[in-house]
């Protein structure tokens, strides 16, 4: 299950009210320093950038591939551990705005573990430590180490050892 933490909202839809809970100057930098990095040949600037500039925890040796696009609003919740590979237009978010209330949560991707093209990681997600996510696959619970995993809606190919 995924961990997010829910705040509700009064008023209009929550993301008509998101520059009360971030900055509007956080979200333009964040989102400048963001595209840089989906546009960048350079796994060691996008690191750089996304360690340093964004405050995400980047272990060593992970690359991102060509238009990966993290959390613009909440970056720093964004959690991967060494030597895996973020496949090419993957999006990895760490909120959620809906009608009636905002959810946080951190994303914790493992080590070794390979993220196909274009899949989504929804906020609160854990990714355990070698797993395989298939290319397209919105993964919206959590992945044990070791598993295979593919699809919309998401389905466990193999588990990993228990």
């Amino acid at each position: 299950m995924r961990k997010l933490d829910k705040y509700p909202t009064e008023g209009p839809n929550a993301l008509w009210q998101i520059y009360k809970t971030v900055s509007k100057w956080k979200a333009m930098r964040n989102f400048v320093i963001i595209q840089l990095a989906r546009y960048s040949p350079s796994l060691r600037f996008k690191n750089w950038l996304y360690r340093h500039i964004l405050g995400m925890k980047v272990g060593e040796n992970t690359a991102f591939a060509l238009m990966v696009m993290v959390d613009v609003f909440f970056p720093e919740k964004i959690f991967i551990g060494s030597n895996s590979i973020i496949g090419y237009n993957t999006t990895i978010l760490a909120h959620e705005y809906l009608v009636h209330e905002y959810r946080l949560g951190e994303v914790h991707i493992g080590s070794n573990v390979m993220i196909g093209a274009n899949s989504i990681i929804l906020p609160g997600v854990t990714i355990g430590d070698h797993a395989i996510i298939g290319a397209g696959t919105v993964v919206h619970k959590n992945v044990a180490a070791g598993s295979f995993v593919a699809g919309n809606p998401m389905q466990v190919i193999r588990e990993g050892p228990q």
